[in-house]
């Protein structure tokens, strides 16, 4: 199956990178694990701004979502700049108050939206730890069918990541919300979440393969470069290959949260001239500069067998339809978290003594992407999943 994405959705990606880039996040990073988390808000405030924390949000509470296709693009974006802080978390948080409802849904949502508020969440079967519990607003844990605010961030866990601090919430806490609704708010946000770090390690992996590309075409051995050894380019191919074919399971998973939202599956007969996979009906605007769109067809990425801006009808090949969003979720999170721990060994490997160096900017992402393998759901608890359908 081939997934293109249409001219909104790239556009999209390149504002995000252009904002990025000019943001200095080495020094963002630096200044997170060290504890100053105020370079990163205001990083975190341009990124609301821009729309990246609104797409998990629904319109009703101030966001232009749930549009997975265009949470996937942005999270490619922000991993490849290891931008700090509970991104995932607060993206799956805007998927879990959305589905409780209630008080803390009205009181949260908006913010998480604007970028105004950072949230950290803990949920059954992931762990029992918050990431950058001490610099989110709020960090909401489920126990069971109850919904919960932490009392405060808890006990500091040593990480392989210094800019991803993990945080053991303690006991207690005030009550947001209860019963079956929570159950399945917490298994849908758990997906997201799931979906959302799949997105960053792949943009984690691929920021790697760039940087080493650049160097071994710089570092020089018996005359020549180093990038023009048979050994070295057979590894950045392969590594290479690793992510590319990580990245349409992660289109596909978002194809597939996106018709479970629609409330059916796409499978039969052809789409209409347009018709995408958006799962709004609003009108087709969103956040100003943001490039997306609420409406079908504006701005969302389809599935399908032909080429350009893809429909969400007709599936000829093999796809994820019969997996389901949980199982391609799963997925897509095995393979990404995989090449992106790939790329970093390669890196690290061909940079040499120098790739493991606080000096060299590249050992932040090093660093990153084991922890984003294993984060909400590790490659064998992934194959688990997919494997039981």
């Amino acid at each position: 199956m081939r997934f293109v994405l249409t001219g909104e959705q790239r556009e999209f990606a390149r504002s995000l990178d252009a904002l990025l880039r000019a943001a200095d996040t080495p020094g963002v990073l630096r200044a997170w694990a060290a504890g100053d988390h105020g370079p990163g808000r205001a990083l975190w405030r341009r990124l609301g701004d821009a729309g990246v924390f609104a797409l998990a949000v629904p319109e009703a509470y101030g966001g232009v979502g749930p549009l997975p296709v265009e949470a996937a693009v942005a999270c490619v974006e922000l991993g490849r700049y290891a931008v700090p802080g509970p991104v995932a978390e607060t993206v799956a948080a805007g998927v879990l108050l959305a589905g409780a409802g209630g008080p803390a849904a009205k009181e949260w949502l908006p913010g998480i939206a604007s970028g105004a508020a950072v949230v950290s969440l803990r949920l059954p079967g992931h762990g029992p730890y918050a990431l950058d519990a001490d610099a989110a607003d709020a960090v909401f844990t489920v126990d069971g069918d109850g919904l919960r605010r932490a009392p405060g961030p808890g006990e500091l866990s040593v990480s392989a990541d210094p800019a991803r601090r993990l945080f053991r919430p303690g006991p207690g806490g005030e009550p947001v919300a209860g019963g079956r609704a929570v159950e399945a708010a917490s298994r849908a946000a758990g997906d997201w979440a799931s979906f959302a770090t799949a997105a960053l390690a792949l943009g984690c992996g691929e920021e790697l393969l760039r940087a080493t590309v650049a160097y071994v075409k710089q570092r020089r051995q018996f005359g020549v470069p180093v990038g023009s050894f048979q050994a070295v380019k057979h590894r950045l191919a392969d590594t290479l290959l690793g992510l590319e074919f990580a990245r349409p399971l992660l289109y596909g998973a978002a194809v597939e949260l996106t018709e479970e939202l629609s409330g059916g599956r796409a499978g039969a007969g052809s789409p209409e001239p347009g018709a995408g996979v958006g799962s709004g009906t609003g009108p087709a605007e969103g956040p100003p500069g943001s490039g997306l769109g609420t409406g079908r067809g504006a701005g969302s990425l389809g599935a399908g067998s032909g080429t350009g801006s893809l429909g969400s009808g007709s599936r000829t090949g093999p796809g994820m339809g019969a997996l389901g969003a949980g199982a391609a979720v799963a997925a897509a999170k095995a393979a990404a978290g995989e090449a992106g721990y790939a790329a970093a060994r390669t890196a690290l490997q061909l940079h040499g003594a120098i790739g493991y160096t606080e000096e060299l900017d590249l050992a932040w992402w090093l660093r990153r992407a084991r922890p984003l393998r294993d984060a909400w759901g590790t490659p064998s608890a992934c194959r688990a999943r997919v494997l039981a359908g």
